[in-house]
C-alpha cells in the first residue's frame, strides 16, 4: 500500500512558478512508475505528466510541454513537479499518482493505482 501526500500548491501570477511535491509511504515506491494530473472546475481530470520507475523516461501533456518538469528522487520517495510560465489555464487541482501496473510513463488514468488528495494551484487571469 503507498499513500500519496502532495504539497506547494498556491496562488501564483501568470508567468511564474511553483514546484508541487509529493511525498510516498512505502515500501515500493522505485517500482512505480508516478504521475501528475489535474481537474480544472466543471471539467475532466487530466493527465499532466509522467515519470518512469527509474526515471528513465518522461512523458508531458502537449498542453505543458516545454513549461513543465516532472523529476523524481527515489531516496526520498518523492516526486516533484516543476511549472514554469504560468497560465490561468493551468489552474486546477493537482493530483500526484502512483501506478503498480506499469512501470512506464504512462498518460493512462486507470493505469494508476495510488492517488493523493491533491493540492490547488490558482493562476489568476
Amino acid at each position: 500500500q503507498v499513500q500519496l501526500v502532495e504539497s506547494g500548491g498556491g496562488l501564483v501570477q501568470a508567468g511564474g512558478s511553483l514546484r508541487l511535491s509529493c511525498a510516498a509511504s512505502g515500501r515500493s515506491f522505485t517500482s512505480y512508475a508516478m504521475g501528475w494530473f489535474r481537474q480544472a472546475p466543471g471539467k475532466e481530470r487530466e493527465f499532466v505528466a509522467a515519470i518512469s520507475w527509474y526515471a528513465y523516461n518522461t512523458h508531458y501533456a502537449d498542453s505543458v510541454k516545454g513549461r513543465f518538469t516532472i523529476s523524481r528522487d527515489n531516496a526520498k520517495n518523492t516526486v516533484y513537479l516543476q511549472m514554469n510560465s504560468l497560465r490561468p489555464e493551468d489552474t486546477a487541482v493537482y493530483y500526484c499518482a502512483g501506478s503498480a501496473t506499469t512501470r512506464q510513463a504512462s498518460a493512462v488514468m486507470v493505469e494508476y493505482d495510488y492517488w493523493g488528495q491533491g493540492t490547488q494551484v490558482t493562476v489568476p487571469s
